[in-house]
């Protein structure tokens, strides 16, 4: 029995979001992130790709592409408050979800296609989605996520497509390489090289080959080309977490020195998201006295990676449920609620020059270990 798997893409999701705020934007073109003189795009109005505008394109370049463009600074927590809409929407209705990242859903209606016509049914999920939100959606229906994904990718934007299996090959053949989800710069480059261009060549070479090229990444190409990769369904949960403690030799009133250490947790699990590729909407702190009483104090935020924002979010929870003159025995932290992504870091004026200086730490860590970058402020912590 195939498998009936949906994938579904908020169109424009930033853009969208933007668009319900100020309807006056409806029609024009519009970039999100940065401004005409600095920052990168993070997203664009399809009125202002038509003029060559990118995601991730450098500002300069995409107001001189098109100069009439409406630059919007952006704001994460309102497409943290339509994402998590969208996926509180589908989770009420279908059997099986996985959240992609901010803007992208797979769910799996396997074993529905006894009872119910699928395309249908993805049909009307995404029309009551879209009437719930007031956001555009598209979605693709196949055998598996790379198909369906990519099958969404070509009836973008607003559009519903079904590829089945004997339709995979007719459908694949024709399109870039390039439009393969996960065949990088690299890999492009030295396939194009070869003169393979289009799917329906690469599907020809044979898979002992690719694996010469690329190893086991060759194996997985060839498996996409050829319309089988299958690749795992990942339920989503909002447990899904990662987190640390540290119990004090002795029971301590050091609240400077709790901060410096919830600060250090703070950069390690940041380091760990960034890692992983995700991004985390909610941070929890948690201590417990010396008499064993535990408490916790939890937060939803926009959806982040950067240590900034969560090392102050670490301290003001630790502040609101830290009661004073009580000795500490233990402090945590955990982040939950995670989804694959990157910083979106045109949408603060100051994340981009942060993340830079992240990614450079990161690279640090990677060479010479999780431990080896840290404040000043967290060196000398004795608890």
């Amino acid at each position: 029995m195939d498998r009936q798997i949906v994938h579904i893409d908020q169109d424009a999701f930033f853009v969208s979001v933007e668009l319900l705020k100020n309807p006056a934007l409806i029609g024009k073109a519009v970039i999100v992130g940065g401004s005409a003189e600095r920052g990168v795009v993070t997203s664009c109005s399809y009125e202002a790709r038509k003029f060559g505008v990118r995601s991730a394109m450098p500002s300069k370049l995409a107001a001189r592409l098109c100069p009439h463009a409406i630059f919007v600074r952006g704001n994460m927590a309102d497409y943290s408050k339509y994402s998590h809409m969208v996926t509180d929407i589908l989770r009420e209705r279908v059997p099986a979800l996985e959240k992609a990242s901010i803007d992208e859903h797979y769910i799996d209606l396997t074993g529905m296609d006894r009872f119910h016509n699928t395309m249908k049914f993805a049909s009307e999920l995404r029309r009551h989605v879209m009437k719930e939100t007031g956001l555009p959606l598209s979605f693709g229906l196949s055998v598996n996520k790379t198909l369906a994904k990519m099958a969404t990718n070509e009836c973008k934007p607003s559009g519903e497509l079904q590829i089945r299996r004997s339709e995979a090959q007719a459908f694949l053949n024709p399109l870039s390489i390039q439009k393969i989800p996960g065949l990088g710069k690299s890999a492009y480059a030295r396939l194009s090289e070869r003169g393979i261009v289009l799917i329906g060549q690469l599907a020809k070479i044979s898979p002992d080959e690719l694996l010469g090229f690329f190893g086991q990444n060759g194996i997985d190409l060839w498996k996409k080309a050829n319309g089988i990769y299958d690749s795992p369904f990942a339920p989503y949960r909002e447990r899904k977490s990662i987190g640390t403690q540290s119990t004090f030799h002795t029971d301590s009133f050091d609240t400077k020195g709790v901060k410096e250490l919830l600060t250090s947790m703070v950069m390690e699990l940041t380091y760990q998201l960034r890692s992983q590729k995700k991004l985390t909407s909610c941070i929890t702190v948690t201590i417990r006295y010396s008499g064993f009483e535990t408490h916790t104090q939890q937060l939803k935020i926009p959806y982040t990676s950067l240590d900034s924002l969560l090392i102050d979010r670490a301290k003001e929870l630790f502040d609101k449920v830290y009661q004073p003159k009580e000795p500490l025995r233990l402090v945590g932290v955990r982040l939950s609620g995670l989804i694959s992504g990157h910083e979106q870091i045109g949408l603060f004026s100051s994340s981009e020059e942060r993340y830079k200086l992240y990614q450079a730490l990161d690279n640090i860590r990677d060479r010479f270990g999780e431990k080896s970058v840290k404040l000043a402020s967290t060196m000398n912590i004795r608890l």
